[in-house]
C-alpha cells in the first residue's frame, strides 16, 4: 500500500467522525426540541389541574363553612329554647317558694298554738300529779290504818294483813284490767274495724275469681271398645312405651269406652292426655308413633305455659319480668293447693294486695308483682329440695328481684319477720284468698283435729265448764262457771284463748272466741 492510499484512508475517515457527530448533533437537538414541548404541555396539564382543584377545594370550602354555619344556628336556638325552658322553672320555682313561704307561716302560727296547747296541758299534768301524789299519801295512810285495825280485830300479824291486802288488791287490779281490756277492743275497734272492713270487702269485690279444682286422674273418652286393644298393643308394647315416656300410669278397666291417666304430676298428666288424643285420633298407634306424639305434645304443653305466664303478667300490667319467671309462673296452671288452683290464686293474691296497698298510699305495682310472685317456688316444689318458700325466695334473688318482693315472698308464711307494710298485705291477701269459703278444700282428718285442738285450749283455762268449736271451726264458744268467771273477767278469758290460738294453732282465716256466762236461779215447788 502507497502513502497515497493511506492518506485517502486518513481522510475517508475524519470525514465520517465529522458527518456522524453532525447526524448526532441534529438528533440531540430534535430530542431536546421534543423534550422541551412535551414539559410544557404537562405544564400547561398541571396549571389545568391545579385550577380544578383549586375550584373544588373553595366549593367544598364554601360547603363545610355553610353546615357549620347551620349547625351553629341550631345549636344557638337550643341555647336559646333552654335558656327559655330555665327561665320558665326559674319563675315557677318562686311562685312555689312564694307558696311555700305562706305555708310556712301558717304552720308556724299552728306550731305555736300546738305549743300554747302543750304549755297547758303540761300545766295540767303538773297540778295533775300534785293531786295524784296527795292521793298517794292519802292511800298510805289509809293502808296503814287497815292494816293496824286488821291486826287489832283479826290478831292477825302484819305479813298475814299483807297477804290480805295483796289479795284484795289483785282482785281489784283483775278486774280494773278486764274492764280496760274491754274499753280498750270497743275503742279499737270504733276507729279501725269500718276502715279495715271497708278495704278488706272492697278487695276481695273487686277480685273475686272462679273456684278451680283438680285430682289427680284424667278420663279420656274412647271412639268404641276396640280402641283398648289397640292402645295396650302387642304384647303390651304400646302402653309400656307410652308410660315410659310420660311417666303417667295408663289404667284400662271394663268401663265402657274410657280409660284414665293417673299420676300427681299434672304437666305430665296434660302431656299424657294431649299425646293419647291425638293418638286415638290418628289411629296408628305403635312405639315410634307414641313417641312421636309424646313430644309434640311436651312441646305444645310447653308453650301453653309460656303462654298461660304472659296472659296471668299481661292481664296484671307487669312488666320487665324475666322471661324464665314467666314460664315458672305459667307452670303454677297445673299446681293445686288444697284444690285451688295456684296461678288463680296467685292473680288474686296480688290484685287485692295491689288494691289494699293502694288504699294505704303504697306502691300498687310492687305490690301486685310481690302478691304474683309469693307462691313461685310451688312450680318446682317437686323438682328442688326444700319449701316452698325457700324455692320462691332463692329464685327472686336469682332474677334480681326487689327487696321488697324477696322478703315477701320469704315471710308470707311467717318463717321471717315482714320488712315492710307490703309483706304484711301479702301475707293478709294470701289468708283472704285461701280462706274465703269454697276456695280450698281440707282432708277430714285435719279438720277434726283442729276442732279437738280449739276445743283442747279453751278448756284449758279454769273456771270453764265446756266448750264447743262451731262453725267449721271458725268460732269456739265457751260456757264458764258463773260463780268462778266474773262479768268482767270474761274479757280477759275470751283475750287469753285467743291469744293461746293465736301462738298453738295455724289455720286458715280468723276464729271467733265466745265467752258465755249464764247465772240460773232454780227452785222446785212442792
Amino acid at each position: 500500500m502507497d502513502l497515497m492510499s493511506i492518506a485517502f484512508a486518513i481522510v475517508t475517515l475524519l470525514i465520517g467522525i465529522i458527518i456522524g457527530y453532525v447526524v448526532r448533533n441534529v438528533k440531540l437537538n430534535n430530542e431536546i426540541n421534543g423534550a422541551k414541548e412535551n414539559a410544557v404541555t404537562i405544564v400547561d396539564d398541571a396549571i389545568q389541574q391545579a385550577d380544578i382543584l383549586k375550584r373544588e377545594a373553595l366549593f367544598e370550602a364554601k360547603e363545610e363553612n355553610i353546615k357549620y354555619r347551620n349547625e351553629l344556628e341550631n345549636e344557638i336556638r337550643d341555647r336559646r329554647s333552654e335558656v327559655t325552658r330555665l327561665e320558665d322553672r326559674l319563675v315557677q320555682r318562686e311562685e312555689s317558694l312564694e307558696t311555700l313561704n305562706k305555708s310556712l307561716s301558717h304552720r308556724e302560727n299552728a306550731i305555736e298554738k300546738l305549743e300554747n296547747q302543750f304549755q297547758d296541758r303540761e300545766n295540767k299534768h303538773v297540778q295533775r300529779t300534785k293531786e295524784l301524789d296527795n292521793r298517794e299519801q292519802q292511800i298510805d295512810q289509809i293502808i296503814e290504818q287497815h292494816q293496824v285495825e286488821l291486826e287489832r280485830v283479826a290478831s292477825l300479824t302484819k305479813e298475814d294483813a299483807r297477804e290480805i291486802i295483796l289479795e284484795d288488791t289483785e282482785r281489784a287490779l283483775e278486774r280494773e284490767i278486764a274492764v280496760k281490756i274491754r274499753d280498750a277492743e270497743e275503742q279499737a275497734k270504733t276507729h279501725a274495724d269500718r276502715n279495715a272492713k271497708n278495704i278488706v270487702l272492697s278487695a276481695i269485690q273487686r277480685t273475686s275469681t272462679d273456684i278451680v279444682t283438680d285430682n289427680a286422674v284424667s278420663v279420656i273418652h274412647l271412639p268404641n271398645d276396640d280402641m283398648k286393644g289397640r292402645i295396650i298393643g302387642r304384647e303390651g308394647r304400646n302402653i309400656r312405651t307410652f308410660e315410659s315416656l310420660t311417666g303417667i300410669d295408663l289404667i284400662i278397666d271394663d268401663t265402657p269406652e274410657t280409660v284414665v291417666l293417673s299420676g300427681f304430676d299434672p304437666i305430665r298428666r296434660q302431656i299424657a292426655k294431649i299425646a293419647l288424643e291425638k293418638l286415638i285420633q290418628d289411629g296408628r298407634i305403635h312405639p315410634a308413633r307414641i313417641e312421636e306424639m309424646v313430644e309434640r305434645a311436651r312441646k305444645e304443653v310447653d308453650e301453653k305455659i309460656r303462654e298461660t305466664g304472659e296472659e296471668a303478667v299481661f292481664e296484671l300490667g307487669i312488666h320487665d319480668l324475666h322471661p324464665d319467671l314467666i314460664k315458672i309462673i305459667g307452670r303454677l296452671a297445673y299446681r293445686t293447693s288444697y284444690g285451688q288452683n295456684v296461678l288463680k290464686h296467685s292473680v288474686e293474691v296480688a290484685k287485692l294486695t295491689s288494691y289494699m296497698a293502694s288504699q294505704l298510699g303504697e306502691d300498687a305495682n310492687l305490690a301486685k308483682r310481690a302478691g304474683l310472685l309469693h307462691d313461685l317456688g310451688k312450680a318446682i316444689d317437686h323438682e328442688v329440695e326444700g319449701t316452698h318458700v325457700e324455692i320462691g325466695t332463692e329464685l327472686a334473688k336469682r332474677y334480681h328481684e326487689d327487696s321488697v318482693v324477696v322478703n315477701s315472698i320469704a315471710s308470707h308464711h311467717g318463717d321471717v319477720s315482714p320488712t315492710s307494710t307490703i309483706a304484711v298485705l301479702v301475707a293478709a291477701a294470701d289468708a283472704f284468698s285461701a280462706a274465703r269459703p269454697g276456695a280450698r278444700s281440707e282432708s277430714l282428718e285435719n279438720y277434726v283435729r283442729r276442732l279437738e285442738t280449739l276445743e283442747e285450749i279453751a278448756t284449758s283455762f279454769d273456771g270453764v265448764n265446756y266448750s264447743f268449736a262451731i262453725q267449721a271451726g271458725r268460732e269456739v264458744r265457751v260456757m264458764v262457771n258463773p260463780k268462778q268467771i266474773s262479768d268482767e273477767t270474761s274479757a280477759k278469758l275470751a283475750r287469753d284463748i285467743k291469744n293461746r290460738i293465736e301462738n298453738e294453732m295455724t289455720y286458715p282465716g280468723n276464729i271467733k272466741v265466745t265467752v258465755i256466762r249464764e247465772t240460773r236461779a232454780i227452785d222446785v215447788a212442792k
